[in-house]
């Protein structure tokens, strides 16, 4: 068996920065298992692409939700990154960091070293942020973060007036000293390609004869010698494999898939073992469970202004556009959908915002089934503003159904399971149709399509969002950080409880989720979970 001094199960947006952190000193060994393939495809470079790897089962999990009450009976779309990468590679590609008050929460909750001020100086040195630097953005690190103020849809402008018009400041910079505003969304991206944690972080790693990639690569069991982790047993090509780990075996696998590993190695609710008949290694009841996550709805318009579905839907637009981003880089292919945005609360009360926004300068109100609905714009010039919540107090869980790997778990997300849920999403959607109303949108809207005029009592406004709403793609905290073993599922120092030669770092550690889209703090979280690691190595 051959034996490394570090196994990283995954290759997302956290294992890519371990692998690259851990093997720079080029004296420790370290083994990536990733179950998906190459991230080298064009749809995958290409930012708004994803589109298209939205529902590819040769790029994508493509998970679903059990059916959830919260949204009308509704089963919903989980995807999630099954390549080098990861979800980075297939994501919208917005870098919000989250507020400061969401980390110092973490570290009050008692994980020294977590706090805002602790995580600042690993945020810039992983950034290359092309706006510059300054007290809060970094520049010559390994991730290029894109400033599109200059290349957003004209309309864009316009949803920035109105914003300010409702009563929001002008945000130039979601990760800067404040975060409430409306504001044009920084991505990540490099000359018109998307810069995934896998072009940033993993690439340059595997030039490195320290580092093996092993792709098409399923971990299937955490090997154990008593309560520590000696390895990792795999499939690949049909085969079933070992790897020994010398120092550590680090599951990277996200909050879905690090979790089903864990419970499906024997380390879970007792219950969930002992019925499925997995050899108990550690009972936690905390592996799974706490599942936290962003829902998002949007309403959308029909405008007097040209938008982007002018150009993305006729062949020769398509045709346009492909053709300027193959010369140039640039165009409406080199951008994410969500052009402009912005946080808010709905109680002034609240320290910090509880709700985020989106701007799309398009509409997708008449989706083709199966498709990704970016894919297919309306024949009118159609726009939406989209919300999700940023804090919700509602939580699922996800559990492995067998003790067969190869079955996906069985996950509930119990959206607006929670009173205070409901209303401040219902405050939320109400905040959107005042941003519609505001003189700079108002002038050029021609009807609401969605939900529609027809739609405004409180009860017709919470049934439609319920039926409408569905993730952002954004879930953590289902094998969260905290110094009791009893309610958390790893340490301060991210290594799981009860156990030795284990540490989980992803987002599945978070204790809470963050304001905003989570990729910019899985990273970190790669960063600050390998600076972690090599303290402790001789």
């Amino acid at each position: 068996m051959q034996t490394y001094d570090f196994i990283i199960v995954g290759s997302g947006s956290a294992g890519s920065v371990l692998a690259e952190k851990l093997s720079a000193s080029g004296r420790l060994s370290v083994l990536v298992l990733e179950a998906g393939g190459t991230d080298r495809r064009f749809y995958v470079q290409m930012p708004l692409g994803y589109g298209k790897t939205f529902f590819d089962p040769a790029v994508n999990w493509n998970y679903k939700t059990e059916p959830d009450p919260g949204l009308g009976g509704n089963v919903d779309h989980w995807p999630r990154g099954k390549l080098l990468g990861g979800s980075s590679s297939i994501n919208a590609m917005v870098w919000i960091r989250g507020a400061r008050e969401d980390f110092d929460d973490w570290r009050d909750a008692g994980n020294p070293g977590w706090g805002f001020d602790d995580l600042l100086p690993a945020f810039k040195a992983l950034e290359d942020n092309e706006a510059g630097a300054d007290k809060w953005r970094g520049v010559g690190g390994p991730l290029h973060v894109t400033d599109c103020a200059n290349a957003v849809h004209p309309l864009t402008r316009r949803y920035l007036a109105a914003g300010q018009q409702a009563g929001l400041p002008l945000n130039s910079d979601f990760n800067g000293a404040a975060q409430e505003g409306v504001g044009v969304y920084q991505i990540s991206t490099r000359n018109g390609r998307r810069m995934s944690a896998a072009r940033a972080f993993l690439r340059p790693a595997m030039k490195r004869g320290n580092v093996r990639v092993e792709t098409g690569a399923l971990a299937t069991r955490i090997l154990f010698d008593g309560k520590r982790a000696v390895g990792i047993e795999y499939q690949q090509n049909g085969e079933t494999k070992t790897v020994r780990a010398g120092r550590e075996v680090i599951l990277s696998a996200g909050s879905i898939n690090s979790p089903q590993l864990l419970q499906l190695s024997g380390i879970g609710p007792l219950a969930l073992l002992n019925k499925l008949g997995i050899p108990v290694i550690h009972a936690n009841e905390n592996v799974g469970a706490h599942l936290q996550d962003h829902v998002g709805i949007n309403y959308t318009f029909k405008g007097r202004l040209p938008t982007l579905n002018q150009i993305l839907r006729p062949w020769w637009g398509k045709l346009l556009v492909g053709m300027r981003y193959i010369l140039t880089r640039s165009g409406p292919l080199s951008l994410s959908m969500n052009h402009g945005g912005g946080f808010f609360r709905t109680d002034p009360a609240f320290s910090r915002p509880n709700m985020q926004l989106y701007f799309q300068a398009f509409s997708t109100v008449i989706p083709k089934s199966g498709e990704r609905p970016i894919l297919t714009p309306d024949p009118w010039p159609g726009f939406s503003i989209g919300l999700s919540n940023c804090r919700p107090s509602s939580r699922g869980e996800i559990m492995i159904r067998s003790a067969n790997p190869l079955d996906y778990p069985r996950i509930v997300a119990n959206a607006y399971s929670t009173e205070a849920d409901v209303a401040e999403m219902l405050d939320a959607v109400k905040f959107v149709r005042k941003i519609a109303s505001m003189p700079a949108m108002a002038e050029i809207i021609e009807e609401e399509v969605l939900p529609g005029p027809s739609i405004t009592s409180d009860a017709d406004l919470i049934t439609d969002f319920r039926k409408r709403s569905g993730t952002v793609y954004h879930p953590v905290s289902t094998c969260r950080m905290g110094p009791d073993a009893s309610r958390a599922v790893v340490d301060p120092r991210l290594k799981v409880h009860g156990l030795e030669g284990l540490r989980i770092i992803d987002a599945s550690i978070f204790p809470d989720n963050i304001t905003g889209n989570t990729n910019a703090a899985s990273v970190m979280t790669g960063w600050k979970g390998a600076e972690l690691v090599l303290e402790e190595q001789k």
